[in-house]
């Protein structure tokens, strides 16, 4: 084959010298081989007439396309004479030299024409023998300037261009052919393969694509990225598009067809452009395509298949070619490159005479081939594989209809009347609509249904399953019905926006025409007189708020330039709202404004017992304090702090006081308090700022002497954003309190009128600054006859009428309440006493209702009920939860709507004679069992080494408190157990140490010398061990114990005590007296050792009541102590020798 192709080409080159100097590389390479000589076996014509039949069968194969723009195109066999057989070369030069002398000969008159032409091509030859190929890009330029002198070859070489035509199924949509000269390029329709088995798979996600209509896909693996770059510089810019089945994947690679839809669209890639993400981001390709066709896939090709195929081209050969042609020949799948045939025309290597002669010549018929494989025109990208997707692809072809069809037609016109409908309500449409109509006429569109279906989905915004679905269907029928049922959806779609757009602008027209009606209202109002507009409104009510008020000079000069300000600013500035809020704060505080103060002492004396039973030194103080103010006028620079256990009424007795001085009452709690901004007030720069709970009370109570009561102010916290209770020293120091500074107002207010009243549990979480500037008034436990006349006249009242049982006849006898109080209510407070006696009526209230039934107590009529309201029901279960026969309402559901009314419901009327008693015995039926069984541990004579002792509990009451101590063999330890604190446990260890130091005096020893207890483990437990127990009070009563235990002496049971020890045995005063002693006096003891220096606090707090029946022991050290509880025994006479009295304590009993 190489010797044909040699003596045509090089005849050629010499009949048209010029013309071959506008060829490319390949061409100008063909010169070459003219010098070669032919072989001497045959002549040179019988290789001209073998190389006419077979260019007549690559003809027909179109293995090259139209001559007419060869200068851009190169060939695809990359296979270049010079690479063959080295032994060969000398006799193949022989031949091309005897070859060209015979052509020489015939083109001697065009050789001096075509001079620098040969130059060039000698070049060519050149670079051709070592291995370089020139671009075509270089031969075309060259092309170009050597047009003027090769005017006649081009000539002719567009004239046999012009007959000639691609017949290659793979060549480039955008092939031309050029005009005669090559002055122009004609446009011509794009040439698209009409089968294309192998293509780059491209998976899509979000939506389908369509045929005939341009999609934007973005690729950002860099395998896919190369290859599509490589399949435009190769010519053959086709994918297939497939859609993703999950829509949340997002990959270029397809590695399963599990993955994909089956059918997809055969795509161009029409443009593409690189764009970058992000710094640090991979680089991505977006590719516009142009889908032409849909295709199915067939195959997901592998690694593994591509390495098993045999070439990738189709080639027919003949066991004869292949003895004449050792070479391996590689068609071509470029477009536009010239077949054997025209290249002989165009070098007019036979002259056209000869050319007829020939034609009777009878050619020899080529061989069929042995060996057909499918074309693949991707071949150049199959090492990407796996990296990027290859599939084997086919066409999918409609179904035969017929176009006439009367369903099809009207189903079409369906469609188009749709298009039209979605086209007047959404502009959108519009463009897409006119763009396929000026494209198809009325006739086109009936003859192609399917266009206008798959134009109708593109333009749905339907979910992915019916849009593939459209891609799918093969029949055109079911076509254009899915298509109508997608464009129906968004007509339904389109409609509903309509009309919320239409409904939203009618609003938005009312408002508007609202707004300019009241504008110009406002402005012929203005005009007339009648009305100014708001700011000078807003700004005359400020001015007369301010002229009410006897406002500082300070603050009268802020308000002005403040008021100033808000009349030179727009009403839609920010700073407006600011001013403006900031003057009504400034103009709500009452400068000046008080209410009269009354103080009257017996109007004082009058309500302070209304309100309150008992609580003697609570009321003087309060009256004292009236007093002094009755005389200066004013009680400016108090502060009081009501301290006292929870439930005293606290809180109640800062509301007496206001009501008995006449006074507005405001109250704000301070426990748990951590920002200081609550006192002080945030500043004006802060969004949502405001004052501090000092000026809010006073812009509530429009007064500035009111009465403000700050609860709980021993709970008050810090965090990182302030202390609130330093914030509180000048709110409540009265010599800075004259000039409190807010943050938010930043102007000095006077609270040197307001009366602050404080209220704490304990005093020790007060900071000592704070409670320095407080008076504090003890408001210590009620006894039980104060609980029996608070639950008598003011609790068991208050409760029966809450509880609906005004009217009716319940009677609380005086043993119940007693009995309550013992032992359900036994705290210093009252609260939980009121607790219990709402609970005795409640269920009273449950029993009468009970007993009479709904005839004697019927339900009143329904009133009119019109409104409803949405249900809440509580917790609806979902239906998959449901059990068999279950059923949750959902909205809409009958049932689940409430009826509404405004109506109050009357209280029904008991009838008559009912009657109900709660006594001692039945009190058991409302309260259930009793709390508290028993007053004392042990009601007989306890064993020795057990005490009695009182204490504190933290609830606000005492308790009787046994003290047991046992001794075992052991090496002299101490165990103490019962939840002692640390200051109980220091108690017991000084207890023990002196007993140890006196042990021969107290006759546990007989001599001074003799130690004790170094072999025995002494055992201290205090009962109830879950109630923690801490304080020193209990010294005393410890160490009666030690000493009853090793003098083994028992200890009579009436007798308890209370009081610190020291080291050396004085005894030291506790608190928490009244509540010991009523304790004491409700367990029944009979004597009670106290220290002496609580002798004062008794007589004062304690009542008669409670200290009738008790004999009070005063002691100053443990030996008076001593001498009382082992009073009689043998211990007595014993101690008088080793242990003498010194002077016998004071004795008090009533």
């Amino acid at each position: 084959m190489l010797p044909i192709r040699a003596a045509v080409r090089s005849s050629s080159s010499q009949r048209c010298g010029i013309a071959t100097s506008s060829r490319p590389t390949h061409l100008t390479r063909s010169l070459s081989l003219a010098t070669r000589p032919l072989p001497k076996s045959k002549s040179l014509s019988h290789y001209i007439e073998v190389s006419r039949s077979r260019d007549g069968v690559l003809h027909q194969r179109g293995i090259h396309s139209s001559s007419r723009l060869m200068e851009k195109k190169r060939w695809v066999n990359p296979a270049s004479e010079n690479d063959k057989d080295k032994g060969k070369e000398k006799e193949k030069k022989e031949e091309g030299k005897k070859g060209s002398e015979e052509v020489e000969a015939k083109t001697q008159p065009e050789k001096e024409g075509v001079k620098e032409t040969e130059v060039e091509q000698k070049k060519e030859i050149e670079k051709d023998g070592s291995g370089e190929a020139e671009s075509s890009k270089t031969a075309e330029e060259r092309a170009k300037k050597e047009s003027s002198s090769s005017s006649s070859s081009t000539a002719r070489s567009s004239a046999s261009g012009s007959s000639s035509s691609s017949n290659n199924p793979f060549s480039l949509p955008g092939s031309s052919s050029g005009s005669g000269g090559g002055s122009g390029k004609e446009i011509v329709k794009p040439n698209i393969p009409e089968t294309y088995p192998q293509v780059l798979a491209v998976p899509i996600t979000h939506r389908p694509l369509f045929p005939g209509f341009y999609k934007a896909v973005t690729v950002r693996s860099p395998p896919v990225i190369k290859a599509i770059r490589e399949l435009q510089a190769k010519g053959q810019p086709y994918v297939g598009a497939f859609l993703l089945k999950d829509s949340n994947s997002d990959s270029d690679v397809i590695e399963s067809l599990d993955q994909v839809h089956n059918v997809g669209v055969f795509c161009q890639i029409t443009s593409c452009f690189t764009s970058n993400e992000g710094e640090g981001k991979p680089e991505s390709l977006t590719a516009v395509l142009f889908p032409h066709r849909r295709i199915k896939i067939d195959e997901l090709v592998t690694p593994g298949q591509l390495s098993s195929e045999a070439p990738l081209v189709n080639v027919s050969k003949s066991s004869a070619e292949a003895d004449e042609n050792p070479e391996g020949h590689v068609e071509s799948f470029e477009p536009d490159v010239p077949s054997v045939e025209e290249v002989r025309e165009e070098l007019g290597t036979i002259s056209r005479e000869s050319e007829e002669g020939q034609d009777q010549v009878e050619t020899p018929k080529p061989a069929e081939p042995k060996n057909t494989k499918p074309l693949s025109p991707i071949n150049f990208i199959h090492s990407l594989v796996p990296e990027i997707s290859i599939t084997n692809v086919s066409n999918v072809s409609l179904e035969p209809y017929q176009k006439d069809s009367q369903v099809i037609r009207a189903i079409m016109s369906e469609l188009i009347s749709v298009f039209k409908e979605i086209a007047q309500l959404q502009p959108m449409f519009r463009e897409q609509v006119t763009s396929f109509a000026m494209s198809n006429t009325s006739s086109q569109v009936f003859d192609e249904p399917d266009k206008l279906a798959d134009l109708a989905a593109v333009v749905s915004t339907s979910n992915l399953e019916d849009l593939q679905a459209v891609l799918e269907s093969t029949n055109v029928e079911d076509r254009l019905q899915r298509s109508l049922v997608l464009l129906k959806k968004e007509l339904i779609n389109a409609q509903l926006q309509f009309k919320i757009a239409r409904d939203v602008d009618t609003k938005i027209q009312k408002r508007q025409r609202e707004y300019y009606l009241m504008e110009q209202l406002k402005g012929i109002k203005k005009e007339l007189g009648m009305e100014s507009d708001g700011k000078d409104k807003l700004i005359e009510q400020f001015k007369e708020k301010a002229s009410k008020l006897a406002m500082p000079q300070q603050v009268r000069k802020v308000f002005d330039e403040e008021l100033n300000k808000l009349v030179h600013l727009e009403p839609s500035a920010s700073e407006f709202n600011v001013t403006r809020n900031y003057i009504d704060w400034l103009t709500q505080v009452p400068w000046g404004v008080h209410s009269p103060e009354n103080y009257d002492i017996s109007h004082a004396i009058k309500v302070l017992d209304e309100d309150h039973y008992g609580l003697k030194d609570v009321k003087d103080r309060i009256l004292e304090f009236m007093a002094v103010g009755k005389l200066r006028g004013s009680v400016e620079g108090k502060i009081l702090c009501l301290a006292g256990p929870p439930g005293v009424g606290k809180t109640s007795i800062g509301k007496s006081i206001a009501r008995a001085l006449g006074r507005q009452f405001f109250r704000f709690s301070v426990g748990g308090l951590t920002d200081v901004a609550e006192i002080k007030g945030h500043r004006r720069t802060y969004i949502g700022a405001m004052p501090g709970k000092p000026v809010q009370a006073l812009k509530k109570v429009a007064t500035e002497n009111p009465l403000i009561l700050i609860d709980e102010v021993d709970k008050i916290s810090k965090a990182y954003n302030g202390d609130p209770a330093s914030a509180l020293l000048e709110m409540l120091d009265p010599e800075q309190n004259k000039s409190f500074l807010d943050h938010y107002l930043d102007v000095p207010i006077d609270l040197s009128r307001v009366l602050f009243v404080c209220t704490a549990n304990v005093l020790e979480t007060i900071p000592g600054p704070l409670l320095d500037r407080m008076e504090v008034l003890e408001v210590s436990g009620y006894v039980s006859a104060e609980k029996m006349n608070i639950a008598e006249k003011y609790l068991s009242p208050q409760a029966k009428e809450a509880s609906g049982l005004k009217e009716v006849d319940i009677d609380l006898e005086p043993g119940a309440i007693e009995a309550l109080i013992r032992y359900y209510c036994r705290e210093s407070g009252v609260r939980n006493l009121k607790k219990h006696i709402d609970k005795i009526y409640r269920k009273a209230a449950f029993k009468i209702v009970s007993n009479l039934g709904e005839e004697a107590l019927p339900e009143p009529k329904e009133p009119d009920m019109t409104e409803t309201v949405e249900a809440q029901e509580p917790d609806i279960k979902p239906a998959s939860e449901h059990l068999p026969g279950e059923h949750s309402p959902s909205p809409g559901d009958a049932g689940t709507t409430k009826h509404v009314t405004t109506v109050p419901r009357e209280p029904l009327k008991v009838p008559e004679g009912v009657h109900v008693r709660i006594t001692q015995e039945n009190l058991r039926d409302y309260v259930g069992p009793p709390i508290y069984h028993k007053d004392r541990l042990y009601t007989s004579s306890p064993p020795a080494g057990v005490s009695t002792g009182l204490g504190y509990l933290g609830n606000g009451s005492g308790a009787v408190m046994p003290i047991e101590v046992t001794a075992m063999p052991g090496k002299g330890n101490l165990q103490l157990t019962g939840k002692l604190g640390e200051v109980i446990r220091e108690s017991a260890q000084i207890a023990l140490s002196y007993v140890k130091s006196n042990a021969y005096s107290l006759g546990i020893t007989k001599s001074d010398n003799e130690v004790t207890l170094n072999d025995r483990d002494v055992h201290l437990h205090m009962p109830e061990g879950g109630i923690g127990k801490e304080g020193p009070s209990a010294g005393t009563a410890i160490l009666t114990a030690f000493v009853s235990l090793f003098t083994k002496t028992k200890v009579d049971p009436d007798v308890a005590m209370t009081g610190e020890i020291s080291l050396l045995g004085q005894v030291l005063p506790v608190g928490g007296l009244k509540e010991k002693i009523l304790a004491a006096h409700r367990a029944g003891i009979k004597k009670l050792i106290v220290p002496i220096a609580c002798k004062p606090d008794i007589d004062e707090n304690v009542p008669l009541s409670v200290k009738k029946g008790i004999e009070f022991v005063f002691v100053e050290d443990v030996k008076q102590v001593l001498y009382e509880v082992f009073k009689g025994t043998e211990n007595e006479s014993r101690w008088r020798e080793t242990l003498p009295l010194e002077r016998q304590p004071e004795r008090e009993k009533l």
